[in-house]
Parts: structure tokens; sequence; C-alpha cells
């Protein structure tokens, strides 16, 4: 099947890359020129694990192409996929011009059956905008298809090629045979391939982000409540996971969630109530626990050195909203470093793939370093913001050796608290009674 890629940011380039991977002809589009030289020279601008491999393998075959010319391909395409971004508006909402653009460059080079399909997370009534706005430019009707992605980021490429489900909105049958023949090598498992409306689908993607969003929030303030009563949210945790209503998936107390979907999905179904005359508390409460949320490390540090920290030394692991990414926005580790700073605190800082993107926002303000030992060099503490497998099983001892005090601040309860109060230090998590 031809395939078209309208953006080339993280869904669209992962999409057609997997599309490309499963035999199909498929061209990515975007505007930015360098961005698409880059991508035929084989360099990827986002870090996702397997994904430069599977980018160059497809290239060579010919079966993956870069362009930033629509008529290129549009007019031979089956499918044509719009995957740009919709940022967050300064109200909340989506911001939906890049949506418009991409369906008024396609519209001119459409086959008379392409199938539009909105890739990107856009509000309810967006398709039926997409579908609408095609029509006026042509005179005449064009198949428009709804179909979410649900990629988390770090597992992106096994989160297409091994869904739990493939969602779509249609209003055909010919639409909805075609997307289930292009998805089919991906549910040979009997994972389920759900047809229904546009608008049904269009909030399935926000609904689902939101629930998960809202089980993130409350494991959350439950963690702040069980450190003021003296309970531990670990055992908490389990008590309650053990309860098939519940299951233990988004149950992990944190410093709240970040990254490009969460936040904005939260904020952007909120809009969508408030302009439909409903205010969603449940909504807006989790969006509010989780922003006071990426203040818990750094209280804890002021709670013990005071707010003025001149003159402490706070190494910092983790700067990434999660590990297995290199995407820092809205990250937890951002709000740390600009409290601590304004604190007068000295900060290094570590992290395996984001510390350029860091750096472009706070320049040098921090020290940045290669290896995460490094960054506790007469350190007064350590505070660990992401979850990194090379941050789960450190050499305590050195670690000891190398700081000026054996403090420990852990954003993702990676260590035992009995363990690490026998060991010599200090050590405070998420729920968890203050060890000293």
């Amino acid at each position: 099947m031809k395939v078209v890629m309208i953006g080339t940011g993280y869904v669209g380039l992962v999409t057609g890359t997997c599309f490309a991977e499963s035999g199909n002809d498929v061209t990515c589009v975007d505007i930015n020129a360098k961005k698409v030289a880059d991508l035929k020279n084989g360099i990827i601008p986002i870090y996702e694990p397997g994904l430069t491999e599977l980018v160059i393998r497809n290239s060579k075959a010919g079966r993956l192409k870069f362009t930033t010319d629509v008529s290129e391909c549009v007019p031979s395409a089956h499918v044509v996929f719009l995957a740009v971004g919709t940022p967050q508006d300064d109200d909340g909402s989506a911001d939906l011009t890049g949506i418009w653009k991409a369906s008024d460059a396609i519209a001119p080079h459409l086959g008379k059956d392409a199938i539009v399909v909105v890739k990107s997370t856009v509000p309810v009534g967006t398709n039926r905008g997409v579908k609408n706005r095609l029509k006026e430019a042509l005179g005449r009707d064009v198949h428009v298809c709804s179909n979410p992605e649900f990629l988390k980021e770090g597992c992106a490429i096994d989160d297409f090629t091994k869904p739990d489900r493939v969602v779509v909105g249609v209003e055909s049958d010919f639409v909805s045979e075609t997307m289930e023949e292009l998805y089919k090598p991906f549910l040979r498992t009997e994972k389920p391939f759900l047809s229904m409306s546009l608008e049904s689908s269009e909030m399935t993607k926000y609904v689902a982000n939101c629930m998960l969003a809202t089980k993130i929030s409350f494991i959350n303030e439950m963690a702040n409540l069980c450190e003021l009563v003296g309970a531990d949210i670990n055992d908490v945790r389990r008590g309650m996971g053990h309860d098939q209503r519940i299951g233990f998936q988004f149950l992990f107390p944190g410093v709240g969630y970040g990254g490009s979907c969460f936040p904005k999905d939260v904020r952007a179904l909120s809009s969508v109530a408030r302009r439909n005359g409903m205010i969603t508390k449940l909504l807006d409460s989790v969006d509010e626990v989780n922003n006071q949320q990426k203040n818990v490390l750094g209280k804890k540090v002021t709670n013990l050195y005071g707010e003025n920290l001149a003159g402490k030394k706070i190494a910092i692991w983790g700067l990434a909203f999660k590990p297995r990414t290199d995407d820092i926005r809205e990250a937890p580790s951002l709000v740390l470093i600009n409290k601590l700073l304004k604190a007068g605190a000295m900060i290094s800082v570590h992290d395996p793939v984001a510390m350029d993107n860091v750096k472009e926002i706070i320049g040098d303000k921090v020290r940045y370093c290669h290896h995460h030992y490094d960054t506790l060099e007469g350190a007064d503490a350590l505070a660990i913001v992401t979850e990194w497998a090379e941050y789960r099983n450190p050499d305590f001892d050195y670690l000891k050796h190398k700081m000026n005090h054996p403090v420990i601040f852990d954003g993702r309860n990676l260590y035992n608290p009995k363990k690490m109060k026998d060991l010599g230090f200090t050590y405070s998590g998420i729920g968890l009674e203050f060890k000293s």
C-alpha cells in the first residue's frame, strides 16, 4: 500500500517507519528541509530505542523515503496520514494550526479514493472539520479517518508493532476495511481492531490518557499522605494493586508526570469540556496535583538544608521525563533545577541522552557530567528524578566516598529504605518514612 506521512515528529516517524517495515511504500513529508536531509542520511532527530536501525534498513530497501514536496507522493497515495504537532495553546486547548495547514497542502493532490487519516491527537470535531475543509477545497467528499496513537516514548516500536488495540473512527466500510488491511500485520495475535465514529475515536485517545494521568496523580497524592501519617506507600500500593479491579499499572509514586501527552491532553480535554459548558473538576485537580508533585524533591532539599542553599552542591540523576527517551517537555527535573538554582545551590547533572536538550534551555547554569558518578564529587545530596536502569544498583560505598554528605532524595523509590539506613545514608523517598 502507498502511504504518505505528513509530519516526521515522534508519531509520524515511528508510524511511517513501522508501516515501511511491514512492506508498505512509505513517504514521510516535512516542511523542515534540514530535517528531511538529515533523515535521508540516517540522522534521527529523536532518541527512541531501535528506531535508527529501522529507518536506515527501510530507507536502503527503498520502502521509506523523505521529502519536503507533497506533490511528489500524495497523488498516488492510498492513505495520507496527518501526524503534525498540536501544541498546547495559551488557554490549554490544542492548537490546530498545523492540522489545517497540512489539510490545505494535500488537498490539491488527493486521489479520488485516497483516505486522509488524522493521526495527531486532536479534540472532538477536528476530523469532521478536516472533512468539511477538504470538501470545500475539492468540491467533493473525501474519505477521512480518525486513528489515534497509543505510543509510549521509550518503547514506541513495540507499542506500534504489538498494540493492545487499534482504534479508528470511520464513516464507511471502505475506510474501515482499508485501515484494517493496513494494520493486519500487527494484529495477528487477535488484538482487537475497534471501528467507531469519528467523535468516539477522538475522545478515546483523550480519555485513555486522562485516566492514566489520574492514576498517577492519585498515587502521588496518597504517597504524600502516607509520609504525613507514617505509612509506607510501597506496602499500600501492593495492598491495593492486587485488587484485580485496580491493578498495578501506573501506580508507582514519583515526582509527577511530564512529556508531550499527559499534561497537554488533560488540559485539552478540560478545555473541550469548558467550551461545551462543563467544568471538569476531576481533570483540573489531576493537573493541579501533578504540578504540585514536581516540587516535592525541591521541598525535601530545603526542608533539610533551609531555603538558602548557597554553597550547597546538589547532584541530580535523570533529566528526561521518563527513561529511554530524551524528551524533557514538562519534565520534573526542570522544576527541581530552577528551584535549586534560585536558592543558590551548585548543581551537577547526568542523563544518558537528555543533557543536550536541557543545555539548550538552561545553558551552563549547571555542570553536565558524562558519568553519573562524576556528579557526586563533593555533593551534599543526590536527587534522583528519572529511573534509568543504570541508577538502580550503584556502588553505595563509592557514593559515600565521593559525596560530602551521604544524603539521597529518591524521587522514584529505587532503593530499600532499611538498607540505605544500614549503609549510613540519610534517605528520603516518595511516600516513605524519612530514614536517617
